[in-house]
């Protein structure tokens, strides 16, 4: 995908002045780091310091350090996932081959690699992913659990051969800030992980090559921080990723300007990517994931450096955490809501550790959990690591003062999303937020007023996902479309409008009613009512209310304005079978083992169709991560609005 004059045209006119005159400085700047690269500063001395405390790695669970092993040995002999696509060579990978297309990046200054445009460099991502080295923290966490030192070898071999292919802002891997952050972050657990191994001091702070690539490093994202209507979750990143550099390989002239500049970054924008309610700004909930682990990560660097961190920045991570305990469903699952690329910040546990779970252990060992709390079974090798590092939230020089929730709360009026409860651990999502964050609102989907349904932790109304970001323009409308989620579309269009990929040029404001979050598990109904002004001549009004007595959701929806084309659409999950005779759909699953039914009676002023995996457009797909998807049954209803009492839509749970 390469960006038009017209692109470019729309992507300036959401940005301010001050932005623009960043912008333009960062281009002067490119231009004259072209022909002036200089070296770094003569480094003698220089130790590491910010080591595990004693005792940690036995902290360990022993069944997580057992899938921690398993995942490094499959690494050991080549083979991983990364989006979907199965790699069996990384034993010796290829830094710049796309393995999903085969194409590889071209060579040349940094700043001219085009990669947007997938036919000359491949799927950027596929490229990116395995150079954040968290495949490495893996390897170099298996070697402090075993002391296995082909573990801490391959970790050297693989990261010399980087470190040579990519010499400082040549090549693909010099272009974006996100990248260099998330890589400075896995080289600090790297170096640490390996303290035990005899190579690792050569291999890091005795290597003039490793040292030259972690200034180099710094000094890129000191010149180029994410700007204005682009400082959303790259930002910190990037700032988490300099400053646990600077405080833990501090052996630069410029390290304590770096961590100072860094850290004042990483409080302010986390403060400014976060409601006051906690949650991540974009809501987009596996962007709330990653900048919770880099803050937390961020936090132990800190801690292990000694270095003092404004009490804000502890009290947002608080607040991050109460607010994903908040919104979790039974089986730990956060809603799927906005864009989801499977990010994350730190890695150092094996395939099949709970990510939620394990950010969730972490926030009770450092900040202490609630006794709303969901109760968090499984174990993961990340909290006690982290726990090890950063200083418990209760000790009086880092706690400010805060009133934590005493009871879990429902909704959450500064984000517009609010979770309804009921019994048979029914769990329902509805949205009535900002249509994003910042100007662009890069991560939003055009998702106003829609709702997602979980029976016992399945999908049953489900939000679809993302699937994908470059190269497949299509997939990419559609999943991020009003029609790809379970609201009502008027005239085929989109409530807010798309100018590119990452860049929404006009916003559905929308307003809350009622938010009656009151779980209605022991009786009673819970009740939610929001409008969006998206259509602009008409408003789209939705109710719904969740009953306990019936086990009923029942969602009504009206449209004040001109008579229009309405499709309204409900997503099943991939779990659920429909058998839609006229207006009502018999819905079967099975959970554990055990047969699930459902109805959904559906609006009968409109005509119904089941579509699935169709694709000249894209319509019944459902993607469980990025750069995979499945076909899976869309409910979508077509009609006329006709100005009365709306349609009315009843989902009721058997037994």
């Amino acid at each position: 995908m390469t960006m038009s004059a017209g692109w470019y045209l729309r992507r300036l006119s959401r940005m301010g002045p001050q932005e623009v005159a960043g912008r333009v400085g960062d281009t002067v700047r490119r231009r004259r780091w072209r022909s002036a690269r200089p070296n770094c500063p003569s480094v003698t001395g220089a130790r590491f310091t910010a080591v595990l405390p004693a005792g940690t790695i036995a902290a360990v669970p022993p069944d997580a350090a057992k899938r921690l092993i398993a995942e490094a040995d499959r690494l050991m002999y080549g083979h991983a996932e990364f989006f979907g696509v199965v790699r069996d060579d990384l034993d010796d990978p290829d830094w710049w081959c796309d393995p999903k297309t085969g194409r590889r990046a071209p060579w040349g200054y940094a700043f001219d690699v085009p990669y947007r445009n997938e036919d000359a460099v491949g799927d950027i991502k596929q490229i990116w992913e395995l150079s954040r080295h968290q495949y490495l923290t893996q390897l170099a966490a298996a070697y402090a659990i075993t002391g296995d030192e082909r573990y801490a070898e391959r970790v050297a071999e693989h990261l010399r051969s980087w470190w040579a292919a990519n010499p400082p802002l040549r090549g693909v891997h010099w272009i974006s800030g996100i990248e260099l952050g998330i890589r400075l972050l896995s080289w600090v657990w790297i170096r640490r992980l390996l303290e035990g191994w005899p190579g690792a001091a050569e291999l890091f702070e005795g290597n003039p090559v490793a040292l030259n690539q972690i200034w180099h490093h710094q000094r890129w994202l000191a010149a180029f921080p994410s700007r204005g209507s682009s400082a959303n979750n790259h930002i910190i990143a990037e700032a988490a990723g300099q400053f646990a550099a600077a405080c833990a390989f501090d052996w630069f002239p410029s390290s304590e300007r770096w961590r100072a500049d860094a850290l004042r970054s990483l409080e302010r924008h986390l403060r400014g990517n976060t409601f006051l309610s906690g949650l991540n700004r974009e809501l987009a909930s596996e962007y709330h994931g990653l900048v919770l682990e880099l803050g937390l990560a961020a936090v132990a660097e800190a801690d292990a450096a000694g270095v003092p961190v404004p009490a804000t920045l502890r009290l947002v991570l608080l607040r991050m955490t109460d607010a994903l305990a908040a919104v979790v469903d039974n089986r730990l699952r956060p809603p799927r809501q906005g864009d989801a690329d499977d990010g994350h910040g730190l890695v150092v546990d094996g395939a099949g550790t709970d990510r939620w779970g394990s950010l969730l252990a972490t926030g009770d060992a450092v900040f202490g959990r609630l006794a709303w709390w969901p109760a968090v079974t499984g174990t993961d090798v990340r909290t006690p690591l982290l726990a090890a590092l950063i200083k418990p939230y209760s000790k009086k020089e880092t706690a400010p003062a805060v009133t934590r929730p005493a009871s879990r709360p429902g909704h959450f009026a500064d984000a517009g999303l609010t979770i309804l409860r009921g019994p048979g651990e029914i769990w329902c999502r509805c949205d009535g937020g900002p249509h994003g964050f910042l100007s662009i609102a890069a991560h939003a989907h055009a998702d106003a007023l829609s709702v997602e349904v979980r029976h016992d932790g399945v999908d049953v109304l489900a939000d679809p996902g993302t699937y994908c970001y470059h190269g497949q323009p299509e997939w990419r409308q559609y999943f991020r479309s009003t029609l790809g989620h379970n609201t009502l579309q008027l005239d085929g269009a989109d409530q807010s409008v798309s100018g590119g990929p990452f860049l929404w040029t006009r916003h559905a404001n929308t307003r809350v009613l009622v938010a009656d979050a009151t779980d209605a598990s022991d009786g009673g109904t819970a009740r939610w009512s929001a409008e969006h002004d998206g259509y602009q001549d008409s408003v789209h009004r939705r109710r719904v209310e969740l009953t306990a007595e019936s086990q009923e959701l029942r969602v009504v929806d009206e449209v004040r304005g001109p008579r229009r084309a309405v499709q309204l659409a409900f997503h099943l999950g991939p779990a659920i079978t429909a058998d839609l005779v006229g207006d009502r759909a018999e819905l079967t699953w099975t959970r554990d083992g055990e047969a699930r039914s459902a109805v959904l009676d559906l609006p009968g002023e409109l005509s119904w169709r089941a579509h699935r995996g169709e694709t000249d457009p894209p319509l019944g797909w459902y993607s469980a991560g990025f750069g995979r998807k499945e076909p899976a049954t869309t409910l979508v209803g077509t009609g006329f609005t006709d100005g009365t009492e709306g349609f009315t839509t009843v989902l009721r749970f058997r037994g």
